[in-house]
């Protein structure tokens, strides 16, 4: 009998990638998502399969969830569904509250009668990241600096999935995200610099920069394939770690040189505007994926200049 996994999210720009890499790997998939940042048009391509199936629906509505979790019986839970902004979580906490630890609380709770296998759990890497100094990396068993309510909720999230592990007797793996980029990404404030920079300079329009003072090529991120992403996420339903994995390429790269990659590639000269700090802002952000490699078999291997590539070919042939 095929695994069943439910994946929230499914419709977004990181849960549709996953969606269609269960799918490729045999599981039956129940894909649930408000669509309220998701999109039909990132999983209709998957509606024809007999693996695939999609329920609009928001987590938070606990009976709803609670009869999807009677009727499809998942092995696996994946949780992509999320709040993911940190400027929102700084303007309106009360919803990020609601949507990353009530939400994240519903599925727990349906879990109670329904039993599962595992539970992935998607975190960030780099809101949960520590003070980087010099040349060090940012490892899960690092103290975060926990600067935004966004941050904070993703951590309670991961202490609360821990406990209910423990009570309901499954297993789980948190992955903590780098900067992720590829096809079907938003762009949307700072979780999706790469396709804003991408469709100002098509555009020939001038991008804006917010950094700090001493950063003046901005701050620094590790950014990683969505496809690699999504791999990762196949891995770990496989065999779940029961603890904390940074997933990102350990490269740290500093924001106006990823604008100066995007302009070489798609052969451009457009300016940019450069100007203060953002709200919460991390400063400097790496993850050592050495225990992804290690532990989970997970390696990216994709790199920032051929996943730009592959991003320009997919806009040159009008699929993104």
């Amino acid at each position: 009998m095929k695994k069943r996994v439910l994946v929230t999210g499914g419709a977004g720009f990181i849960g549709s990638h996953v969606c269609e890499t269960y799918i490729a790997d045999g599981y039956d998939v129940l894909c649930v998502d408000n669509l309220s940042s998701g999109k039909r048009t990132n999983i209709s391509h998957l509606l024809d399969s007999e693996q695939f199936q999609f329920v609009e629906e928001d987590i938070n509505h606990h009976e709803a969830m609670a009869a999807l979790f009677a009727s499809f019986q998942p092995a696996i839970v994946n949780h992509h569904a999320a709040q993911k902004s940190v400027v929102t979580s700084l303007e309106d906490p009360l919803h990020d509250v609601d949507i990353n630890i009530k939400g994240l609380l519903v599925l727990l709770d349906c879990i109670k009668n329904n039993p599962i296998e595992a539970f992935v759990y998607v975190s960030s890497g780099g809101a949960l990241s520590k003070v980087i100094e010099g040349q060090e990396k940012s490892s899960e068993e690092d103290v975060p600096q926990l600067i935004s309510p966004y941050a904070i909720t993703k951590y309670a999230g991961e202490k609360y999935l821990a406990i209910y592990a423990k009570a309901y007797g499954f297993d789980y793996t948190v992955l903590r995200y780098a900067n992720v980029f590829g096809p079907r990404q938003i762009p949307d404030g700072e979780c999706g610099v790469v396709p804003i920079f991408v469709n100002n300079i098509v555009a020939n329009q001038t991008s804006v920069l917010m950094t700090y003072p001493d950063m003046p090529r901005g701050c620094t991120r590790d950014y990683v394939y969505v496809k690699d992403v999504a791999e990762a996420n196949r891995l770990a339903s496989i065999q779940p770690l029961n603890t904390v994995v940074n997933i990102g390429s350990g490269e740290e790269i500093a924001i106006l040189d990823i604008y100066d990659t995007i302009l070489a590639i798609f052969e451009k000269e457009v300016s940019i505007q450069i100007t203060g700090p953002r709200a919460g802002d991390v400063k400097r952000s790496v993850l050592s994926n050495a225990r992804a490699k290690a532990c989970l078999g997970w390696q990216p291997q994709v790199s920032l200049e051929a996943g730009l590539l592959a991003l320009k070919k997919e806009m040159t042939l009008g699929v993104v």
